[in-house]
């Protein structure tokens, strides 16, 4: 079971680098930050942005993978990003882990003055979103038109240093999102269906783990070429309550067939709310058992 943290880019630099480093000095597979303009009642807060927070987290470490949970058409065009993405997978050596999702409602949908799309229709928006993206990263000068996006002659050299291009983490719960999974991913990342109670969670994740199954035998896709990514605080207890409430949800997961779970930095209030004591705990005395198991 490889275990990664998510490090939400709400401190200025000069306080969260020492995280970035702590967590590849304790052994973590991989660490990840949030891609939005602001997020739910932190957004009146400090936030910085992803792509620039990877890039400095790229510097201060030299092992640990580096990702986006996750990306999104909401204020993204695939060009652009495309830039950034190659421009991180070399500053990182080839570290990058991109975590992508069709994108929710709030403020990244709002900010920019556009209207709030249904799901359908963020779903229609994600499939040419990634088809584009997954183009420009594997071919230099693409020429692509769509409902939602359009390139003439998007460049990508010299490339990602991983080939064909970066990994792909997405997120999907639904039908249509998970075959696009089944067509583009190297990696799924699901956080469940949202049930307020943890058994009801876990069975709502057991759910969805079908569904992937299914997908993935529909489009003949080998299921061992795929990673499956967990994001255990999605469910109604934050997993670092305690040291052993986290080893048994790693547990659960690993159970499913889950490659990997993802856990918080632990806040002192709001979102995330724990103690950090639980963290350290975890990573200083279970992660190495946790991560061989």
């Amino acid at each position: 079971m490889r275990i990664g943290i998510v490090i939400l880019p709400d401190q200025r630099w000069s306080q969260s680098q020492r995280r970035w480093r702590q967590v590849e000095e304790w052994g973590f597979d991989h660490a990840w930050t949030y891609d939005h303009l602001g997020w739910r009642d932190l957004v009146d807060g400090p936030w910085f942005d992803s792509m620039a927070t990877l890039t400095a987290a790229a510097t201060v470490t030299s092992r640990i993978r580096l990702g986006t949970l996750v990306a999104s058409p909401n204020f993204r065009h695939p060009a652009a990003f495309a830039r950034q993405v190659t421009a991180l997978d070399d500053i990182s050596a080839g570290r990058v882990l991109l975590g992508l999702g069709a994108g929710g409602i709030g403020f990244d949908s709002a900010v920019l003055g556009g209207e709030t799309l249904p799901p359908r229709q963020r779903v229609d928006r994600f499939a040419e979103f990634t088809e584009l993206l997954d183009l420009i990263l594997r071919q230099d000068g693409a020429t692509w038109r769509g409902e939602w996006f359009s390139a003439v002659d998007a460049r990508n050299n010299p490339g990602c240093v991983q080939q064909p291009r970066v990994p792909f983490v997405m997120a999907a719960n639904g039908p249509r999102s998970m075959r696009l999974v089944a067509r583009f991913g190297q990696g799924w990342v699901t956080t469940g269906t949202g049930e307020e109670d943890l058994a009801g969670w876990w069975d709502g994740v057991a759910a969805v783990c079908a569904r992937l199954d299914d997908t993935l035998a529909a489009a003949g896709r080998d299921p061992a070429t795929l990673d499956r990514y967990l994001s255990l605080d999605s469910a109604p207890v934050f997993s670092l309550s305690s040291a052993d409430f986290f080893a048994e949800q790693v547990a659960r997961a690993a159970a499913l067939g889950f490659t990997d779970v993802v856990t918080h930095w632990p806040r002192a209030s709001s979102w995330y709310a724990g103690d950090e004591a639980v963290l350290v705990d975890v990573a200083t005395r279970l992660l190495p058992e946790l991560r061989s198991a």
